[in-house]
């Protein structure tokens, strides 16, 4: 099995923890290790952030809206406070060229965030998750059985990539064709949100999704004139109650790329990728999971978002002066809850760091956040990451890293886990011991949420 070819990052101090390090974006858990230990509220000196990194503590931030508020004051997110002016150039551009998205669901409070959620909850309710099974058990497989007889691929390009935004593709009536080009557009997003680009790489990514824009727009005002059964076109037409209203363009634009595609389908590429990671470093996990995947697969799908959330950590604002572990926090301050850190507390979890198939309670991880604002979309996530891996299991014998093919290198983001490339090969498991989809149950037996 091949090794990681970099070193693991293990601070000395709290003063070498830098989020915005590619060092500690490669493997950050030494220091989310540090930071429980020493500082488990930490502000960063380099942005200013607050850093929650406990269980406990993120937890009842994140069951707290009344004190931890996610409406961004002046329109400004984590980004935008490193550099105000910068960030008033990247408004001027989107008003200039295409429309300012507005506030996202996740950046709204209640009553605001409660009613346009509503909107959401009607997409993703259980009958509807039910009635979407066949289509991404279908789809994964259709996508292995492209690969599986070659014995090697780019796991992340040739599945884990196009199975979820084929997905939530069908959902807003999108062509299949146009993915690739939609992923371009999500990239981009993605690459600004993380907070490493210099200005003229911000501009492009900007230009990116103000192109996204246009490409979407018609389909709004077509959607207008002819509604449909899609998803999207629930909601361009949907009267929001208490807003009298439908979503406007802006708000339209900021749900489609930020709620809907990336939401939708960036960060499950993400733990489809880490989870064949994950199976490789681990082959008596493997060798369990194979054992009885009826039994083992659900739980392991839980284990993936936990040690490798594909949300390292997200934001919130201090509505008023908070004490936490001894440390106040300032009303007004931004907030960094780190889920991933929290996600391998000992003080929640035996063994954290391990892959564990009996685990009691795997559901109760943070990779989905909690409370109000816990992710719509996590049922349609955890039914893709099964099939995404029951595929894997019905198809391959056994797999490995392709000997020096892959860096494991992250893309870079301060809030995002995502590998860029995986390339491995297997032995496919013969034809004709090969089960046939069709005859798989699709009944979704959905895990307890985290509360």
């Amino acid at each position: 099995m091949t090794k990681t070819p970099y070193e693991p990052f293990n601070p000395d101090s709290l003063g070498d923890i830098n989020f915005l390090d590619r060092r500690v974006q490669n493997c950050p858990y030494h220091a989310y290790q540090k930071l429980r230990d020493e500082a488990p509220v930490w502000q960063d000196p380099l942005t200013g952030f607050y850093v929650i990194s406990r269980f406990e503590d993120l937890r009842g931030a994140l069951l707290d809206p009344a004190k931890f508020g996610n409406s961004m004051q002046g329109g400004q997110n984590g980004r935008d406070r490193l550099n105000a002016e910068r960030a008033q150039r990247m408004r001027t551009l989107y008003e200039e060229k295409g429309w300012l998205p507005a506030p996202t669901l996740a950046g709204r409070d209640d009553p605001n965030h409660k009613q346009m959620r509503a909107m959401f909850n009607e997409a993703f309710r259980p009958k509807k998750i039910n009635a979407m099974d066949p289509f991404v058990r279908d789809t994964a497989y259709k996508l292995i059985d492209k690969f599986v007889d070659t014995g090697r691929c780019d796991w992340v390009k040739e599945f884990a990539v196009p199975l979820p935004l084929i997905v939530i593709g069908a959902q807003v009536g999108v062509p299949e064709d146009d993915i690739w080009q939609i992923k371009a557009w999500t990239d981009a997003w993605v690459q600004r949100l993380g907070m490493m680009q210099t200005e003229e790489e911000e501009r492009w990514s900007v230009e990116m999704e103000i192109e996204a824009q246009h490409y979407f727009q018609p389909i709004f005002e077509r959607l207008r004139n002819e509604p449909d059964d899609s998803l999207l076109s629930d909601m361009v037409n949907r009267v929001i109650p208490e807003w009298d209203r439908p979503l406007n363009d802006n708000e339209l634009h900021a749900e489609m790329m930020a709620d809907t595609f990336v939401g939708g389908s960036e960060t499950t590429t993400n733990a489809i990728a880490y989870g064949v990671k994950l199976l490789i470093e681990n082959p008596e996990v493997w060798t369990q999971l194979k054992s009885d995947p009826e039994q083992y697969l659900r739980t392991f799908c839980e284990e993936v978002l936990r040690l490798e959330g594909p949300v390292q950590g997200l934001f919130r604002i201090a509505v008023e002066d908070i004490e936490i572990q001894g440390t106040t926090i300032p009303a007004g301050s931004m907030i960094n809850v780190r889920y991933a850190a929290a996600n391998r507390d000992e003080r929640e979890f035996e063994c954290p760091e391990q892959i564990d198939l009996e685990r009691e309670k795997p559901g109760r991880h943070l990779a989905f956040g909690s409370g109000i604002h816990h992710c719509l979309g996590a049922p349609l996530a955890r039914r893709e990451l099964y099939w995404s891996f029951r595929a894997l299991v019905d198809r391959i014998e056994s797999l490995d890293f392709i000997e020096g093919a892959n860096t494991f290198e992250q893309a870079p983001s301060f809030s995002l886990r995502a590998l860029q490339e995986l390339h491995i090969e297997f032995s496919p498991i013969a034809v004709e011991n090969r089960i046939d989809p069709a005859k798989l149950s699709t009944k979704s037996k959905e895990e307890t949420p985290n509360g």
